[in-house]
């Protein structure tokens, strides 16, 4: 039996295209931007997304933005809130150069950032004892890195629309990019990445099937 297929499917590093979903094993590349997630209390959720990220004083990677690819990861935080006051917040990261965290007491643990790294990545299911949860983590020193770019989670719906109107009035007052916030209208309604300052992606039709797609999508299936 024969089957036909059209379409294609591309795995992108980050270092091509803003925006891009990592596989959980996969290593961040140095120019790559990517989307993250970050878990906080409804109150800091409205500060961040007003303000921007601030540096933490201290963690188990030292000073930094913690930020993690796993969304479930991300959901648990704060620890010990109660899920209505959790809320998580979608990111583009860059995550510059990275450096590899992967066992307890590495000698670059929370120094690496004086050594030229912009970012510490611990991989998932690294066997560390500071992560029981074996989930990916990452800590990101500047937090001018982190871009707030979407609402993932809240409690509820008029949190939620509370937190995107926020975000958007925040992007409007810093030209598309204030307190780490973009508008909705910046991001391609096909490929679902970002445009360059609002410039439209190449659209053109399918030769197979005839649907519309992006030049910028990672993957198309005729149906």
């Amino acid at each position: 039996m024969s089957v036909e297929f059209s379409g294609w499917e591309v795995v992108d590093d980050g270092a091509s295209f803003p925006g891009v979903d990592l596989r959980p094993n996969q290593k961040p590349q140095k120019r790559g931007v990517y989307n993250m997630y970050h878990g906080t209390s409804v109150a800091n959720a409205r500060l961040i997304i007003t303000n921007g990220f601030k540096q933490s004083s201290g963690g188990m990677l030292g000073k930094g933005v913690y930020i993690s690819r796993d969304i479930s990861k991300a959901s648990s935080y704060p620890l010990r809130s109660a899920a209505t006051n959790r809320v998580v917040l979608q990111l583009r990261a860059r995550l510059g150069r990275v450096k590899r965290i992967d066992k307890d007491n590495h000698p670059l643990q929370k120094t690496w950032s004086s050594q030229g790294y912009d970012t510490a990545w611990v991989p998932p299911k690294c066997g560390m004892k500071a992560v029981p949860s074996g989930r990916e983590e990452d800590c990101v020193f500047d937090p001018k890195r982190v871009e707030v770019v979407g609402i993932a989670k809240a409690p509820n719906a008029t949190i939620e629309n509370e937190l995107l109107q926020l975000l958007s009035k925040t992007s409007k007052n810093h030209g598309g990019g204030g307190g780490g916030g973009a508008a909705a209208a910046d991001v391609c309604s096909l490929c679902k990445r970002r445009t360059q300052e609002g410039s439209p992606h190449i659209k053109q039709q399918c030769w197979k099937c005839g649907k519309n797609i992006c030049i910028l999508m990672s993957k198309h299936f005729c149906p």
